[in-house]
């Protein structure tokens, strides 16, 4: 499994620690579970392929497992999905199938493809092993920040789209404090925790830059580890998303995607306050490139 750089900054005068899962071969940490959950497969399935679903990071995760392991792989993804994940997916082999996000359940095809095909469903966060597969972002981040003096993480501030790798770094950090953060209007998992109950994402949700956060609602798996562990939960802004998306490229020379730069921005915005031994994961790489390149133009 590729590790990726830990670096740090000071913000408010605390040492904050950046995990750079943007950096990731496929640009985002999605391949941890997706290598985790395929490797399980028992070898006489392994011909019969694996179908997923996903925005376009979980769908990147799961080809480049797929690929290594010599599977097949399908991948139901949304039509208005971004260009450079749907390229990236077909470039790693994935065969992909399309379906409109407002009035089609990506869950119900993937199911029932996987039916027809005889494949294993793969989902991208309501699954055990892709939970603990994105667990070792958080193993491989606090052994970096011993290392380099920072010390084990007390506090983790987690991007949050189903809750996959915010219950998996929750799981692999027993003693940290962690903070999951959503764009809002679709912070349902932080409306969730705060309820006791699952809370979906309400009627006519706005338009977002976060693509891979754009969950529905989160699964009982996910939310039951965060829950019992007293997780919490902050929304941010379109605006502060992108304020933090500029703040990587300036600060950090890295390129991160709206998803992946919110617990950045929760950061920035002082909706998170940092305290010795921060972490805080950036989730994604994989931008539009012309959004982007706007983006960056209107900070000059």
């Amino acid at each position: 499994m590729p590790f990726t750089p830990l670096f740090t900054r000071t913000i408010n005068g605390i040492d904050v620690a950046f995990k750079a899962e943007c950096l990731q071969p496929v640009g985002a940490f999605k391949l941890r579970g997706a290598w985790h959950r395929l490797t399980a497969i028992a070898p006489e399935m392994r011909a019969r392929g694996v179908v997923a679903f996903s925005s376009g990071n979980h769908a990147q995760g799961v080809a480049w497992a797929a690929r290594k392991l010599g599977m097949p792989a399908l991948i139901v993804m949304p039509r208005d999905a971004p260009a450079a994940k749907r390229e990236g997916t077909l470039a790693l082999g994935a065969e992909i199938v399309t379906y409109d996000r407002a009035t089609e359940s990506r869950e119900k095809i993937a199911a029932s493809l996987a039916a027809a095909r005889g494949s294993t469903l793969v989902p991208s966060f309501d699954d055990p092993w892709i939970i603990e597969g994105q667990g070792s972002c958080a193993i491989e981040a606090a052994a970096q920040m011993e290392a380099s003096g920072v010390g084990a993480p007390r506090s983790a501030v987690v991007p949050c789209g189903g809750g996959g790798l915010a219950a998996g770094i929750t799981l692999a950090l027993p003693d940290a404090t962690v903070t999951v953060v959503e764009p809002e209007g679709w912070d349902d998992m932080r409306r969730s925790l705060e309820a006791g109950w699952i809370e979906p994402v309400g009627p006519n949700p706005p338009a977002t830059a976060c693509d891979s956060l754009q969950t529905l609602e989160v699964s009982p798996l996910t939310f039951d580890v965060l829950s019992r562990r007293g997780v919490t939960g902050v929304a941010v802004s379109e605006a502060e998303v992108a304020a933090a998306q500029r703040w990587a490229a300036a600060e950090l020379r890295l390129v991160v995607e709206p998803g992946g730069a919110v617990a950045l921005a929760a950061l920035l915005a002082g909706k998170v306050v940092p305290t010795e031994s921060t972490l805080v994961i950036l989730s994604g790489g994989n931008v539009d490139r012309t959004a982007y390149a706007k983006l960056l133009g209107e900070a000059a």
